[in-house]
């Protein structure tokens, strides 16, 4: 009988597995991704002192369409463009990208690509 029966759990299982050797720092933050059934979330953290230095996610008055429910790939990489632009106002061009458990695929691959694009290295 397997240990971890249910999505979730395996889920929590990869990304403790995967935390165990990413951490953020000021010069250079975690960005941490969480994708819901209806949003995309995402942060950059400085894990040295527990801060959240910018975060962006689809529930932004930017991205709500009227009839939209759900956030695409496309609303993913602007959300991490969004992020990009917040973190180069503060100086911040690398960081370091914590998919949290997902697949690199889709909206998670999305958002990297949307912060690529606007100059932070990933």
């Amino acid at each position: 009988m397997p240990r971890y029966r249910t999505r979730q759990e395996r889920r929590w299982r990869r990304h403790r597995r995967i935390r165990k050797n990413i951490q953020g720092t000021a010069a250079r933050p975690r960005i941490a991704v969480f994708r819901s059934l209806r949003h995309v979330y995402a942060q950059a953290i400085d894990d040295e002192r527990g801060h959240t230095l910018a975060a962006a996610s689809t529930l932004e008055k930017t991205f709500r369409v009227e009839g939209r429910r759900n956030a695409t790939v496309e609303l993913a990489r602007q959300v991490g463009e969004l992020l990009a632009q917040r973190l180069a106002t503060q100086g911040i061009q690398r960081a370091v990208f914590d998919r949290a458990g997902f697949k690199f695929h889709g909206q998670v691959r999305a958002v990297c690509e949307g912060l690529r694009a606007k100059g932070i290295q990933v």
